[in-house]
């Protein structure tokens, strides 16, 4: 599974969509992201109905295709399969994902959230292409979020899973990209430090592209 392994490390940045904290559709944000060269987009929905985020969803991945952008939507295997998307997301408690892989084929990005090194060591066996690792510092925009790791506990599930690829998410801003980077991380998912802003999602992506 390299290809995947290539792309997080080339891009090194990893966007998460949001409606409720852009105001803007899935596919609105996608536009404003690959404009500011987001080249992975993780389609994530924790407010609308299935059908609403499928129709959404549809329009983003489209749009994504026409701009050479990868798509992978969080949570939601069922409608990973119906858009033949890039790639699913899946949470500790979502669909397993070896039954994700049997279901949308070797070809598929699957990653999978972790909060702590037994999860990590657990996870990176499991037949997926990266893990995500946070909260690394404190995020307003996840209720119910699990402790924070730290620069430290990176490091550590870094040295856990060897050159597993690796992307970390929670609180990562502009200030301290750089460092997350350099504790282990071969990718950083953003998403209040783009989306918080509308109007200034392409700048703010262009911007934190140029500086890491």
């Amino acid at each position: 599974m390299p290809q995947s392994s290539m792309l997080l490390r080339e891009t090194k940045i990893y966007p998460l969509t949001d409606v409720r904290l852009s105001g803007l559709s899935h596919a609105e944000q996608v536009v404003r992201l690959s404009n500011g060269g987001a080249k992975l987009i993780q389609l994530r929905e924790k407010n609308l109905t299935p059908r609403q985020f499928f129709k959404q969803a549809e329009e983003a991945s489209d749009i994504a295709r026409q701009r050479g952008v990868r798509i992978v939507i969080n949570d939601r295997v069922d409608i990973a399969l119906a858009l033949k998307a890039d790639g699913v997301h899946l949470g500790q408690g979502d669909f397993p994902p070896e039954a994700a892989r049997r279901l949308l084929g070797e070809e598929t990005i699957i990653g999978v959230s972790t909060h702590n090194v037994e999860q990590a060591r657990r996870a990176f066996r499991l037949p997926v292409n990266y893990l995500a690792i946070g909260p690394i510092f404190n995020t307003y925009s996840k209720s119910n979020s699990e402790p924070v790791l730290g620069l430290e506990g990176l490091r550590s599930v870094r040295d856990a899973i060897r050159d597993f690829p690796l992307v970390a998410i929670g609180g990562i801003t502009p200030a301290n990209a750089r460092e997350v980077l350099a504790a282990g991380a071969d990718a950083i998912a953003v998403l209040s430090a783009l989306l918080a802003k509308s109007n200034e999602i392409t700048e703010r992506t262009r911007k934190l592209m140029a500086e890491i």
